[in-house]
């Protein structure tokens, strides 16, 4: 292995152990429910889910969850309407 991708691995490490340096703003999941799989996309700061809870109040439990998970990550106007503090 060369020295300089020694030295991105390490700089990833540090990365890694950062969180907070890094901003998504946009992205894309798919979860794995018990009766179906839901996509769930973040774009232009909002999020969009295809289940049904989410369509009749623009909030549910995967993007609950997905805040939670990306918490640190994520920019303050996509956590402004969580029901959990950042």
């Amino acid at each position: 292995m060369n020295s300089s991708l020694i030295g991105k691995i390490e700089k990833a490490k540090l990365y890694a152990q950062e969180p907070s340096r890094v901003s998504i703003n946009q992205i894309g999941v798919t979860f794995r429910g018990e009766n179906d799989d839901h996509t769930v996309v973040l774009q232009d700061k909002r999020w969009h889910c295809t289940c049904d809870f989410f369509a009749e109040r623009e909030l549910c439990s995967h993007t609950m969850a997905l805040e939670k998970i990306l918490r640190e990550m994520l920019p303050d106007e996509v956590l402004a309407g969580s029901l959990s503090p950042k």
